[in-house]
């Protein structure tokens, strides 16, 4: 304990506080100098973006979005929520490519178990409701 405070050898005096490094900061200046370096510029008017990974989607709302064709490198920041390709479906139909073809098909095949499941249980739903055991007309009328 004695030598991860102290700041010298044998017999010199202790830090009075243990300095305490930022580096979310300068991983962020790091971060910035680079992209400079690289010559991205901010691209404006994007509301949303969604990036694809296997059935589960990354979706910004609002991203600050920079980009640098030269360098082929795009930087999207911002809030981030990772959601369910279902979830998103009837808005991003237009943005899926052929990448994302074969979770399409694998989603519409689900769908189409659920609803030929709904229909089997179709008749089933009088076994759940009680019979009525009282007459409840009589009874408001008292």
């Amino acid at each position: 304990m004695a030598g991860a405070v102290r700041t010298g050898g044998k017999g010199s005096v202790r830090r009075k506080k243990k300095a305490i490094h930022k580096t979310t900061t300068t991983d962020d200046k790091r971060l910035q100098n680079t992209l400079k370096r690289l010559g991205v510029n901010t691209i404006p008017g994007i509301e949303e973006v969604n990036i694809f990974k296997d059935e589960n989607v990354i979706h910004f709302t609002n991203p600050k979005v920079q980009a640098s064709i030269a360098a082929n490198t795009y930087v999207v920041s911002g809030p981030s929520q990772a959601k369910k390709l279902q979830d998103l479906l009837p808005g991003i139909l237009s943005q899926l490519g052929p990448d994302n073809l074969a979770s399409l098909k694998k989603i519409a095949e689900l769908y189409d178990k659920r609803a030929d499941n709904g229909a089997d249980d179709a008749g089933d739903d009088d076994d759940d409701v009680p019979d009525l055991v009282e007459n409840f007309e009589e009874v408001s009328k008292k």
